[in-house]
């Protein structure tokens, strides 16, 4: 693990099961040049499309997906910024509407009263972006001050940002505030 040269602060990087999630150790590699030190917290059914093994390597830390019992020591460090991508219908909504049924949503929902700055990716198949509930949670989270990237007007195959462009929109808010 090679030592980032200016710490940033805390990153946790919120994964959920979607394809892309194959590949956030490539997001996880660009955050720890950029300074960050990265926890990585997946859904349950998000912890099935990552590579464990490589993002502790990456990250020098477990990666998380359930709530921990009583006896078992508090292990993440306060977050001073979030990244959630891929986000996936069921996780948006559930987070929008304060349902902490999963540790990665709870999280996410406690965050939030920190005012941490929070950059979300949803990524879901284009007749669950349709659906009612998703436009009323995306517009819940924006007024909530979490920067939401989608466009529902790309191709479904276009909708995720590169993992550079989630980085660098994250620093943009960190930088700029939000919109």
């Amino acid at each position: 693990m090679d030592v980032p040269a200016q710490a940033r602060g805390v990153l946790y990087v919120i994964v959920c099961a979607a394809p892309a999630a194959a590949d956030v150790h490539a997001l996880v590699v660009l955050a720890r040049a950029a300074g960050w030190q990265v926890h990585v917290v997946t859904t349950p059914m998000g912890a099935g499309f990552v590579n464990a093994k490589k993002l502790e390597r990456l990250t020098g830390d477990l990666v998380r997906s359930t709530y921990r019992t009583p006896d078992q020591p508090k292990g993440l460090p306060p977050a001073d910024a979030v990244i959630v991508a891929p986000a996936t219908f069921n996780t948006i909504n559930k987070w929008a509407g304060g349902i902490t049924d999963t540790f990665a949503v709870g999280l996410l929902c406690e965050v939030m009263g920190f005012d941490v700055p929070i950059v979300a990716v949803p990524l879901l198949k284009d007749v669950l972006a349709r659906h009612i509930a998703f436009g009323r949670s995306l517009a819940d989270l924006r007024r909530m001050g979490v920067r939401v990237l989608f466009d529902p007007a790309a191709p479904p195959n276009a909708r995720m940002p590169s993992w550079g462009q989630i980085l660098q929109e994250l620093h943009d808010l960190i930088e700029v505030g939000p919109s």
